[in-house]
Parts: structure tokens; C-alpha cells; sequence
């Protein structure tokens, strides 16, 4: 599995489904640079291709026991990519909205809702606060340093004094913390 031009695409999911890491990271080598490629002509910002690549290939390796092979493994990690695009984008709606910069989060809501949403909104606030307070702190800081106060994944590695690398990787167990939370906080 030395880099072929072609591959057997049965065989790499095969072995990666056997916990072969050889596999696993010719995997990765082998789709990489296309699928950033492919991310890339949709979301302009390199942190945010970055993170979506990992979330696409990470979703990817969850969903190999599904793959039925009625498509190449490339069109299967597309159509993943897809997703998670549209799912970056939903967020990136959300996150405008609710971790505004502006202070007063009602007043923002207020506008750009009737008064028929007027309690969602409130509720929205409140699981948005309940959600925060759930968290701990280190990823509490973290989502503020980003999402509020929108510093750059740099920035943010050097406010904390931390790799870019740890950085990455807190800011993305933050995010998934508080969508597990939130979540969890709306049953």
C-alpha cells in the first residue's frame, strides 16, 4: 500500500475496518490533498477547510461499515464533505446570531424575530446559557476567545499560551462538547 495509482478500494476499506494504521494512514495520504481541493472551492477560510476536512474524514471512517461500494470511496467522502459543508454553514448562522459581538443578545433577537417567536428565542437563550455553564471552563474560555470575541485559532494559541496544534484540537473538543450538551440540554 505504498502509493499505487490505482487502488482497491475494497481492500483499503477492508483494512481499515480491521484496525490495519498502515491502511489508515495511506487513507489519509492518498485523499487528503483532492479533498481539501474539493472543500476548498466552497468554504473560503483555511482553519475552517482544515476543520472540515478532519470532521469529513473522521465521518468517513465512522460511516466505512455502511459503505456499500455503489459509488467510488472518493464520491462517499464527497458526499460526506457535503454534508458537513452544509452543516458548517448552519452553524456559522447560528453563530452569527447567538455568539454575536454585540452585547445584548435580545435585542439583536428581537430584530430578527415576530413577536410569535418571541418565547423560542427566549428559550434559545436560556439552553444557550444552560449549555455554557454545563461546560467546563477550559472550553467555556475557549469558545468565548473564539466565537465571541472572534480571535483566529492563532490568536488563540498564543492568548493561552499553547501550540496552534492544541489550540486546534481544544477548540474542536470544545465545539463538540457543546453541541453534545446542548443537544442533551434540549431533551
Amino acid at each position: 500500500m505504498t502509493g499505487p495509482t490505482f487502488i482497491d478500494e475494497k481492500t483499503i476499506v477492508a483494512e481499515i475496518l480491521r484496525g490495519n494504521e498502515r491502511a489508515l494512514r495511506f487513507f489519509y495520504h492518498y485523499y487528503q490533498r483532492s479533498l481539501t481541493s474539493y472543500i476548498k472551492k466552497r468554504i473560503d477560510n483555511k482553519e475552517d477547510v482544515e476543520e472540515i476536512l478532519q470532521d469529513t474524514l473522521l465521518a468517513t471512517i465512522e460511516g466505512l461499515r455502511d459503505f456499500a461500494f455503489r459509488s467510488s470511496l472518493f464520491t462517499f467522502i464527497c458526499s460526506i464533505a457535503n454534508h458537513k459543508i452544509i452543516d458548517f454553514y448552519r452553524r456559522k448562522k447560528i453563530k452569527n446570531i447567538v455568539f454575536s459581538k454585540l452585547g445584548d443578545i435580545e435585542t439583536l433577537l428581537s430584530n430578527l424575530i415576530g413577536p410569535e417567536d418571541s418565547y423560542d428565542a427566549e428559550l434559545l437563550r436560556q439552553k444557550i446559557k444552560a449549555t455554557f455553564k454545563n461546560l467546563t471552563p477550559n472550553y467555556r474560555v475557549i469558545l468565548r476567545l473564539k466565537y465571541i470575541y472572534g480571535y483566529s485559532v492563532e490568536e488563540i494559541a498564543r492568548k493561552l499560551s499553547i501550540s496552534f496544534k492544541s489550540a486546534e484540537s481544544q477548540l474542536f473538543r470544545a465545539r463538540k462538547a457543546f453541541a453534545a450538551v446542548y443537544h442533551y440540554e434540549g431533551r
